[in-house]
């Protein structure tokens, strides 16, 4: 005769182990619903890092790229002949004059989320900054590309720091090299650049890698180097060219200075030197297209 008894311990204590395991993925579920409702979207995993130097205010760099105003200055520029020039020297000074509707009639572009602008420091290039991340690279501007070329042109928006908190327009430059170097960026890296060669490097912890043949040459052919050793490079390079030297003086200091205009007196707005495009810069409240003067190393 079988034993009932054992099946049927057997089958409660069975039914009883599946029902604590129901009771127990019910308890989880519920808690972790709960926990995500206290985190919300804010807490959620963001598609990338943020970049190791922070851009303050980003939410008025916003407001400024879409504004009326900023895209009615691309138009403008857009609108106007680049002015011609020989190469290494200053070309002719255009006035950009008011159009009542200057958007109208071109073909429909976005102006794309601003992104860091990062160069590195003068006390780096002194040698009285440590080679950290930190103290060698610093936040000077924000760039903005096209959504799609216009009428055959491409163009970048830069913004400048106002002071006391936000954004505004610094000028619309010509070409969208900056804003697709500066968009390398990746979670764990950090992009910068070396204006005065118009060289862009990428950072990895404390590695410096070349992202263009003027970085590339500005490591004397490396595929990498050390902060420490990149540090050395530019001091050898820049280290009699900071501000209040004669290089800086003469204009050929990138952002350390200001742009000044064509009778000497400074621009409203600094601009970044270097390379041969044209930008649309804001001097004295007025819009001037101008073709930059090439940039040296010494």
């Amino acid at each position: 005769m079988r034993d009932t008894s054992n099946t049927s311990n057997t089958r409660t204590a069975a039914k009883r182990a599946s029902s604590r395991s129901s009771r127990l993925s019910i308890v989880l579920a519920l808690s972790a619903s709960a926990l995500l409702s206290v985190l919300g979207p804010a807490h959620a995993a963001p598609a990338r890092d943020p970049l190791p130097v922070d851009i303050p205010d980003y939410q008025a760099a916003l407001e400024a790229v879409k504004s009326t105003a900023v895209r009615d200055a691309v138009c403008r520029f857009l609108r106007t002949p680049l002015p011609t020039g020989a190469a290494g020297t200053d070309g002719p000074v255009q006035t950009i004059p008011e159009m009542a509707e200057p958007c109208q009639g071109l073909p429909t572009f976005t102006i794309k989320d601003p992104l860091a602008l990062n160069e590195i420091t003068p006390g780096f290039v002194a040698g009285t900054a440590r080679p950290l991340p930190t103290e060698a690279i610093k936040l000077t501007q924000l760039v903005s590309s096209l959504s799609t070329t216009v009428n055959g042109r491409t163009a970048t928006v830069m913004l400048a720091p106002t002071q006391g908190g936000g954004w505004h327009l610094a000028a619309v430059r010509d070409g969208d090299s900056d804003a697709s170097y500066a968009g390398m960026a990746a979670v764990g890296t950090l992009v910068f650049t070396e204006p005065q060669i118009r060289g862009w490097y990428q950072l990895k912890l404390n590695t410096v890698e070349p992202l263009n043949d003027h970085a590339r040459q500005g490591l004397n052919g490396q595929a990498s180097v050390s902060l420490a050793d990149y540090q050395q490079l530019v001091k050898a390079r820049y280290a009699d060219k900071l501000p209040g030297s004669e290089y800086d003086t003469n204009g050929y200091s990138s952002g350390s200075g200001t742009q000044r205009d064509a009778d000497g007196t400074p621009a409203s707005t600094p601009l970044l030197a270097g390379g041969f495009g044209a930008a649309l810069a804001l001097a004295g409240g007025a819009f001037v297209l101008r073709r930059r003067r090439r940039a040296h190393t010494g």
